[in-house]
Formats: C-alpha cells, sequence, structure tokens
C-alpha cells in the first residue's frame, strides 16, 4: 500500500480539508463536529461529511473511536498497511485527548485468542478510558 505522504497529495479537497481538521484536533470529533467547522468549506450535510470519513478510514489515515463514534486522524506510521485490524487507544475523560497505541505484544494476545477460538478477526478497538498525565497533575 502506498505510503501516507504520497496518500495525502492524492486526496481530494474536502478530504484535505477534514484531515486538517482532524490533524489539528486535540481529542475526537464527530461527523457533525466536522460538518459545522467546516460548512464555509462547501460541506452541506454529515452525508458529504460520512463519505469523507469513510475514504479516508479506508486509506488508513483516520481512525473511528467506537464508544463516541468520533474520529482522529491516524498518529502511527504503520496504520497504512493491511495488517492493522487492531487498534488501541486511550481517552482523557477530562481534557478528551485522545492518543494511538502501539503494542504488539497486546496485538499477538487479541490474535491468538481469536485463532485459539476459530474466530476470523476482522477488525478490533480497544480504548482505554481514563485521565491523562497532563490532566491528573
Amino acid at each position: 500500500m502506498k505510503n501516507k505522504s504520497k496518500q495525502t497529495s492524492e486526496l481530494t479537497k474536502k478530504q484535505s480539508l477534514v484531515m486538517n481538521l482532524l490533524s489539528g484536533a486535540k481529542g475526537a470529533l464527530t461527523a457533525y463536529n466536522i460538518l459545522y467547522d467546516l460548512r464555509d468549506h462547501g460541506f452541506r450535510g454529515p452525508t458529504q461529511v460520512y463519505r469523507v470519513l469513510e475514504k479516508l478510514l479506508e486509506i488508513g489515515m483516520v481512525h473511528r473511536i467506537e464508544s463516541t463514534n468520533a474520529f482522529v486522524a491516524c498518529q502511527q506510521k504503520k496504520c497504512d498497511e493491511k495488517n492493522n485490524e487492531i487498534n488501541l487507544f486511550t481517552i482523557c475523560e477530562i481534557c478528551g485527548s485522545v492518543q494511538e497505541l502501539l503494542n504488539s505484544g497486546l496485538k499477538n494476545i487479541v490474535k491468538s485468542l481469536s485463532r485459539d477460538n476459530n474466530f476470523l478477526l476482522k477488525n478490533s478497538v480497544l480504548e482505554l478510558n481514563g485521565v491523562c498525565s497532563k490532566c491528573k497533575d
């Protein structure tokens, strides 16, 4: 699969607008947050936003935070590889910041569990909710 820098140069104008917004956001944004922030840039309805987000998800540039149905820009370089069926995130309950984690040990455990149970894993999201280091001080 192509690398992210090449993908970024091939994005449509609306995809670039959404990526820039998500990349600069402190936390995850819902489709309606995105629609509100980009309404002056030609976005007229949630369907347009969801269509853009679907494409960005497909190419590994964006992740969906399942618990809040919100989206974040990918923070890792390896997410554009097809082998990314397990996503790990920490979500601060105070400031809303989201950190994407890489933990091959935990990923191996999840894959092993699915294999041991004869289950074909297609996607898994692990969200750790708590308080980030900035907010706990």
